[in-house]
């Protein structure tokens, strides 16, 4: 698709049509990305509870990856969508380049810091002494892999503010599908145990990196990624300052999990295999909704850049009532059925009953957040830094990470359970606040005032 072709579809095409265009592909790379880490998880439940635990201490580190893939892929795709409805196709190459190489950049530092502190940093993430040997294996894997995961976040953001999310669709799933055979053949085949989940986690992504490389290699995009594009500038400044709000919702992701995790270690590996067990099932259930605003993104971005005020709008309204329907159906089955999925994981019942109660309040009270999740990316792909840095510390940060610590020191593992679904339902109120100043901000921009930052 040639770029005035591309532009034509992004400010003209019904809001609804696109939406639904844009965010399909999305959310089938969420639910494949996110049934493979059940699977995963699943696999490795096999070899026991302590091997269980250990997943959910490396999602704690890959959180830290995501935060280094996403402040620099969703700050660099926001500016580059903006750019791109400005026609300013040369401003996006720049952008996207200068992204990429950041992004690969860190991947390595956090790998070479990685290895030179491996026990400390899986202790920190919450390790037990029985679940470390199993945490320094699975990590040692992926921090091999960590300037490929870093940058595959951050090519597949700038290819969904591009417009064009299927070719990302394309390369996330290839590495999913990969991924799950690969469990199923070192795991179980050549019995590699906890090992072979890592490995295979490792080769994975590798491949999902190769192919979201080749797409801007072969030119499938409007933007281009060359070395000699890199902007040590304003530009550099810019995609890590828009970038932030990402850095910070993934870095305080990571932050919860480790609080998270050393909270419930005093309840043994169960009580963390448990919880884990259960945010990955949200998540789950929760990724269709974060589809469908990660369809909004570029469509918010790309008209907000093109001056299509009305079109951001619209499109808002869609993403919230879509993402909140879809949230609202998934959750009755989970609700309904949270001891068999948990069983399905991991077939301990002192595991079980720690992950059903926490995933049935999770699920009720996620019933609200795709107001808040949809109000923040539409804050952060418009360019409005500071209420996209507010919205994205008070959920895992602000509410988050103080409740857990009062909660569980009030009411044990019930507190546990009980401190995520808090932290949704608190985080509705700044988002109105933030959501209705700009809401007046648009209104007076669309009346002939002049935007200010």
């Amino acid at each position: 698709m040639s770029n005035d072709a591309q532009y034509k579809k992004m400010t003209e095409t019904p809001i609804l049509k696109l939406l639904i265009t844009l965010s399909i592909p999305t959310i089938i790379s969420m639910l494949v990305t996110n049934i493979y880490n059940l699977v995963d998880t699943a696999f490795v439940g096999t070899i026991g509870t302590s091997a269980n635990a250990a997943v959910g201490v490396m999602f704690g580190f890959m959180s830290i990856l995501q935060a280094i893939g996403f402040m620099c892929g969703q700050g660099g795709g926001s500016i580059l969508s903006r750019k791109l409805g400005q026609k300013d196709v040369d401003g996006a190459c720049d952008v996207a380049s200068t992204s990429f190489f950041f992004s690969f950049g860190l991947g390595l530092i956090t790998a070479v810091v990685g290895f030179m502190f491996l026990d400390p940093i899986c202790l920190f993430l919450g390790s037990t002494k029985t679940v470390l040997p199993y945490a320094r294996t699975y990590i040692s894997y992926i921090l091999i892999a960590a300037p490929f995961v870093a940058s595959s976040f951050t090519l597949n953001n700038i290819l969904r503010y591009e417009g064009k999310a299927m070719l990302g669709m394309i390369a996330l799933m290839s590495g999913a599908i990969l991924n799950i055979g690969g469990d199923a053949l070192l795991i179980r085949g050549f019995d590699m145990g906890i090992a072979g989940a890592g490995l295979s986690t490792a080769v994975s992504q590798f491949v999902s990196f190769s192919i979201l490389i080749s797409m801007f290699i072969r030119k499938k995009t409007a933007s281009a990624i060359t070395i000699k594009r890199v902007q040590l500038n304003s530009v550099a400044g810019d995609i890590l300052f828009t970038g932030f709000p990402s850095m910070l919702r993934q870095g305080l992701s990571a932050i919860a999990t480790v609080i998270l995790n050393m909270n419930a270690k005093p309840y043994g590996d169960a009580a963390i295999a448990g919880m884990s067990n259960a945010s990955r099932v949200a998540f789950l259930v929760f990724s269709v909704a974060l589809g469908i605003g990660q369809g909004f993104q570029p469509i918010s971005a790309f008209n907000y850049g093109a001056g299509e005020y009305k079109r951001v709008r619209q499109a808002f309204k869609t993403a919230i009532f879509m993402a909140t329907a879809v949230i609202m159906v998934l959750s009755v089955g989970v609700i309904i059925k949270a001891e068999d999925i948990m069983f399905f994981i991991r077939p301990d019942q002192d595991v079980v009953d720690v992950g059903a109660r926490a995933l049935r309040l999770q699920s009720f009270a996620q019933l609200v957040v795709p107001y808040c999740m949809v109000t923040e990316m539409m804050m952060q792909s418009t360019g409005q830094k500071w209420a996209a840095t507010i919205l994205s510390a008070t959920r895992n940060g602000l509410f988050f990470i103080p409740g857990i610590i009062i909660l569980a020191s009030l009411r044990g593992v019930a507190g546990i359970q009980e401190a995520q679904p808090l932290a949704f339902i608190l985080s509705v109120g700044p988002t109105i606040i933030l959501h209705r100043g700009f809401w007046r901000r648009l209104n007076a921009m669309e009346n002939g005032q002049k935007d200010f930052e």
